[in-house]
């Protein structure tokens, strides 16, 4: 074991609170959770000392959860600062969830001209009145951990009589600008991957706030486990060569395990060794899970289908298993789990082979759980912050996404590649039905730019989506599929409502989703060479971090987005005479 760096950070409020002087006025903003900064202007209050400490996070969200008396207001008129340096739209998905948190008042957002990064909120009260409130959002463009140019949020005090203000580094943009600069400074030598597991540990002294909006929760904890992450895979595809965003990048498994409470801040990172086993979490009743399955259930699970096994091995040691049962039907590859913080597909895709295997003539390949190592790492994460997304577990232990993996960019021993190249020479399939999810909440990287660099489209949740590649000549099957397994979908009771209550939330902060919808489903269908199976359908389920009923609601449709297009595919290939 090598620790790297080990060190903690003063606090920033107790800075503040240290040198502000009798009979000031200040004004703060921090990365700290509302008790923390209300604590803080107490104490100062104590020595004589006006102090208003903000959210340096989403300000305009804790302007309007603190400060924003809505009690008479009748229409809310936001207008945004737009700036060269970030997305048009930054500064109004920022905002989320507003929209939702505002209820029926009117909320129109409007693109604000000139220089200032501040939040003009205009309220129109019942009495006819206008009030324009200015919201700071304070800000600093810098070159970011992968070199690029990002305006981030960032601490920030202004003293009476200052004017604007000036920026201070936080705490917590120190212990993230530590942990980038220790990473990149250590003798990583040139050939992947660069180590086992490389080990994050990092605690904040804010605690996650939930919202009474969705699935929605402010976390700064979440926040840097997501920055630290992305921006640490964007140091090692510098340092490669590879562009941004490079999935066949083989790092390593790095792993930021950020939790929030502490006292100060504190950053440990050290190498590890790899973990080779799972966690033993008790037995559920399949159709009724409400959280994710343990692995020794998927594994029985899979055994009670019958069929003919095949395996496939991972980097730690674990075994990818799969099963193809053969019939007379039009064969379909089923498989979930390629993300391994992507959970209701791994129920979804069992419940679905359970039903397929009752009946006469089925033809499918199953293969529920394709990446063990990054499964075993989400068990891990989840059981200090259960309801986090925790993206250092979607890739495999070689830090890469396995369906990027080829023999060109990886040698002849595949690893987890294998089980889909198995399952296709197994089945012959036309179809792969390849069960995916994507974050429930909000997701963010708040020192790189706020939104998550090559992952925009997904930032804010948008219903229950499909994505549908093929090969060329397979254009009409293809929509045929699409139209027939969203037909099936809509008379799922509540689920086209769901749709359309996170839609109308992304577009009035993200604006259009690019999609079209088909019978109340956002979907993406396109022509695509990467795969070697004519069509594969993908799902999208917003289930990151969800459980309980909603974790029921979310296998459930997946399931259903099996069947029916295993159904619709055996009527497509008869229908059309593509074979």
């Amino acid at each position: 074991m090598t620790v790297l760096v080990d060190r903690s950070f003063a606090r920033t409020l107790d800075q503040i609170a240290g040198l502000a002087r009798p009979g000031e006025t200040l004004e703060v903003w921090s990365f700290d959770d509302r008790r923390s900064r209300e604590d803080c202007e107490a104490l100062l209050k104590q020595k004589g000392i006006t102090a208003r400490i903000r959210s340096a996070y989403k300000p305009l969200v804790h302007a309007f959860l603190e400060e924003i008396d809505l009690a008479d207001v009748t229409a809310i008129e936001l207008h945004y600062p737009v700036h060269p340096a970030a997305p048009d739209n930054r500064f109004r998905l920022e905002a989320y969830p507003l929209a939702a948190m505002t209820g029926d008042i009117p909320l129109r957002f409007v693109p604000k001209s000139g220089a200032g990064l501040q939040y003009d909120v205009v309220l129109t009260r019942a009495d006819g009145t206008r009030e324009t409130l200015a919201v700071l959002a304070p800000n600093r463009p810098h070159t970011d951990a992968a070199g690029e140019t990002s305006l981030s949020p960032t601490g920030w005090i202004r003293r009476s009589g200052e004017g604007e203000g000036e920026r201070i580094e936080t705490d917590f943009e120190q212990l993230f600008e530590t942990a980038i600069a220790t990473v990149k400074s250590a003798p990583w030598g040139t050939q992947e991957p660069y180590f086992e597991e490389l080990h994050i540990a990092a605690s904040i002294p804010a605690k996650d706030a939930p919202m009474a909006v969705g699935d929605e929760v402010i976390s700064l904890a979440e926040a840097l486990h997501e920055d630290l992450y992305f921006s640490l895979l964007e140091v090692f595809q510098k340092r490669s060569g590879r562009p941004l965003g490079d999935r066949g990048l083989k790092p390593g498994q790095i792993v930021p395990a950020v939790t929030g409470g502490a006292a100060r801040s504190s950053l440990r990172i050290e190498l590890k060794a790899l973990s080779t086993g799972h966690m033993d979490d008790p037995r559920q009743d399949l159709d009724r899970a409400e959280t994710p399955l343990a692995v020794a259930q998927v594994t029985e699970e899979l055994a009670g289908h019958g069929g003919v096994a095949f395996e496939a091995s991972t980097r730690s040691g674990r075994t990818v298993r799969a099963t193809y049962v053969a019939g007379t039907a039009a064969p379909v590859m089923i498989s979930a789990g390629q993300h391994a913080n992507e959970t209701t597909g791994v129920v979804g895709a069992l419940r679905a082979a359970r039903r397929l295997a009752r009946r006469e003539g089925a033809h499918f390949s199953l293969s529920p759980l394709e990446n063990p190592d990054g499964y075993a790492l989400h068990q891990r994460l989840r059981l200090g912050n259960p309801r986090h997304m925790h993206h250092a577990a979607r890739y495999t232990a070689l830090g890469d996404d396995l369906e990027y993996r080829t023999r060109e960019n990886s040698g002849p021993n595949l690893l987890e590649k294998e089980i889909r190249l198995k399952a296709e020479a197994l089945s012959g399939a036309g179809l792969h039905v390849n069960l995916h999810g994507y974050p429930s909440h909000e997701w963010t990287r708040p020192l790189s730019g706020y939104v998550p660099r090559n992952f925009a489209m997904w930032t804010l949740p948008k219903g229950f989506f499909l994505i549908l590649r093929h090969l060329p000549g397979w254009e009409a099957a293809s929509e045929a599929l699409l139209d027939k397994v969203t037909r099936h979908l809509a008379a799922i009771p509540g689920l086209v409502g769901e749709n359309s209550r996170q839609i109308a939330l992304y577009e009035a902060h993200a604006g259009e989703t690019g999609f079209r919808m088909i019978n109340g489903f956002p979907c993406l269908c396109s022509l695509d060479d990467r795969h070697t199976v004519p069509v594969t359908l993908i799902t999208e389920y917003p289930d990151e971090t969800i459980y309980g009923p909603a974790f029921r609601t979310g296998h459930t449709a997946q399931m259903e987005t099996v069947l029916a297009a295993y159904d619709a595919w055996q009527e497509i290939v008869t229908g059309l005479g593509v074979g």
